[in-house]
């Protein structure tokens, strides 16, 4: 595993060989280690460059972000810096909405990426926060047990405990500051959700195709909110099936 300058970016699998590059930004309260499987199921046909969000994993000595648009822009810069080939974005729940932002910088300094992939978010239009205050860690530990993709175990430990709920109430938070937005992408979207996800319908991952003036993309999978778990293979699938079906441009 290797890391990028600053500390952003983590190659779990480095590809130098592979034509494009797959950024995976993580949900409210993850870590770049989420997207291990997809790095080892993409390699060699695409590179993924995992964000590591300040404040958790290798930096949790680092402050969390002030808020979404310094999210926003930090995570710009980063993948700005480390991107070198085509590429394409992936995020998950808050990631995906992350991503969303990153892919609207990218195209307004002329660079079109190859798809967003937006995987169990609703689209950047709709209500964004689960809490309309500070959440307790009674009201935390509720949510990741709804959600899943916590190991529940961690939380038995006093250290581990306070680490994940620090970090995803500092998500909220950040969550919280992040603006409503009804802009269309010009590159291509594909919404990726499990058909059980208690916060994410069908019809909010369908609801993508209103922020993309290109093709739009609907796949649902068995699962709830964290239904990549069990469908890693098929999930990066899609991602290949989907970066070979355009080929790679540059705006203006």
């Amino acid at each position: 595993m290797t890391k990028g300058q600053g500390g952003w970016i983590r190659r779990y699998r480095a590809a130098p060989e592979a034509g494009v590059q797959v950024v995976c930004l993580p949900h409210a309260g993850g870590s770049a280690t989420y997207f291990r499987p997809m790095a080892m199921a993409l390699s060699p046909t695409a590179e993924v460059l995992a964000v590591q969000y300040p404040g958790r994993m290798d930096r949790v000595d680092e402050p969390y972000a002030g808020d979404f648009e310094e999210l926003t822009e930090r995570t710009f810069a980063a993948v700005r810096r480390e991107v070198d080939r085509p590429m394409a974005l992936f995020g998950h729940s808050m990631g995906a909405l992350l991503a969303f932002q990153v892919a609207k910088r990218l195209e307004a300094e002329g660079v079109l990426p190859l798809a967003l992939f937006a995987s169990g978010a609703q689209p950047p239009g709709r209500s964004l926060t689960r809490h309309t205050h500070p959440p307790t860690d009674e009201e935390l530990i509720a949510d990741l047990a709804t959600l899943g993709g916590t190991d529940e175990r961690l939380l038995d430990h006093p250290d581990m405990r306070v680490l994940v709920l620090s970090a995803l109430r500092a998500d909220y938070r950040i969550l919280e500051s992040c603006r409503r937005d009804d802009a269309a992408l010009a590159c291509p979207v594909v919404s990726l959700t499990g058909d059980n996800d208690p916060v994410v319908s069908v019809d909010d991952a369908a609801a993508w195709a209103n922020h993309t003036a290109d093709r739009f993309d609907l796949h649902v999978f068995p699962g709830k909110h964290f239904y990549l778990d069990d469908h890693w293979a098929g999930v990066s699938t899609v991602v290949t099936k989907h970066l070979g079906a355009h080929e790679p441009t540059r705006m203006g």
